[in-house]
């Protein structure tokens, strides 16, 4: 029988790589080596870095000296949940270890993954001082419009060129593709990658269910009341501070199990989604009225 570490090696890899395949908002990650672990369990240090800007030059003195300041900022993890399951030893035999294998996979494909994204998007749309637009949109012609318009507003606040990524959904996106005109094209090119979002995960806020409370106990999550839907969103990545503090599959063997005679899969993610003060115009959300 192997262990729960041959175990935990085994379907580690696996749960890694539907994560990639799935979430639609791992591509805005921030490089984890930038971070540093708080003193406390849910928190990260994140680097600010401050200069000061250019000054006269003296041909008789030189260069006026100039300060750099790096300083770590701590940051709370505000998303931190969880599951813990139960598959009966006979029932993972009997199926080949297709139950335990299925359940893990999916659990994480079709739970945490969906949350994920909507926790995120829902932080940075909701995020104070961020370019926000709210309008009906209902031609493609009109969509590119608010597209071209927002490109504009992210050009005149200087954030960079390279690197920005539009997230939408298909319902907004898909009439400015069947226009396929050389406007449409244009536009949609200043983007490095650009991602369909479905409604489900669109949201200017979500109500996360707790697990226990009457109503709530089969966990998730749900639109917020008078939350908006979002149309589209424009990102720079760079603006956003977006790591895993901590991502841990366990898994616990029936001979180790003192309860029953079961396998045991939990699951934990503790993650960071916030934007960086002093890059609000990275983030420019467009939502419906």
């Amino acid at each position: 029988m192997p262990n729960a570490i041959e175990l935990a090696k085994k379907y580690t890899p696996m749960l890694d790589e539907v994560y990639k395949q799935a979430s639609l908002s791992s591509a805005l990650d921030g490089a984890q080596d930038l971070v540093k672990e708080g003193y406390n369990a849910n928190e990260i240090v994140i680097p600010m870095l401050d200069m000061d800007g250019l000054a006269d030059y003296d041909r008789n003195s030189g260069y006026v000296d100039g300060d750099v300041t790096l300083t770590w900022q701590t940051v709370k993890c505000e998303f931190d949940r969880g599951r813990m399951f139960d598959v009966d030893e006979l029932d993972n035999i009997e199926t080949g270890g297709v139950v335990f294998a299925n359940m893990a996979g999916n659990f994480i494909r079709e739970k945490v993954v969906p949350e994920l994204d909507a926790y995120r998007f829902a932080k940075y749309a909701s995020k104070e001082g961020i370019t926000k637009v709210e309008k009906n949109v209902t031609t493609g012609k009109a969509a590119i419009e608010e597209i071209r318009a927002a490109i504009t507003t992210m050009d005149e606040d200087e954030v960079p060129y390279e690197g920005r990524i539009l997230l939408t959904t298909s319902t907004f996106l898909g009439p400015i593709e069947d226009m396929d005109t050389t406007a449409s094209r244009k536009a949609l090119e200043k983007f490095s990658k650009i991602i369909s979002v479905p409604q489900t995960r669109f949201y200017t806020a979500i109500t996360q269910f707790d697990g226990k409370t009457e109503g709530q106990k089969k966990g998730g999550y749900a639109k917020a009341e008078g939350a908006k839907e979002i149309n589209f969103m424009i990102i720079h990545p760079t603006a956003l501070m977006q790591f895993n503090k901590l991502v841990k599959p366990k898994i616990v063997t029936p001979e180790q199990n003192q309860k029953s005679d079961s396998w045991k899969y939990g699951y934990r993610l503790v993650s960071l989604a916030d934007v960086y003060q002093n890059k609000l115009a990275g983030v420019f959300c467009h939502t419906k009225e």
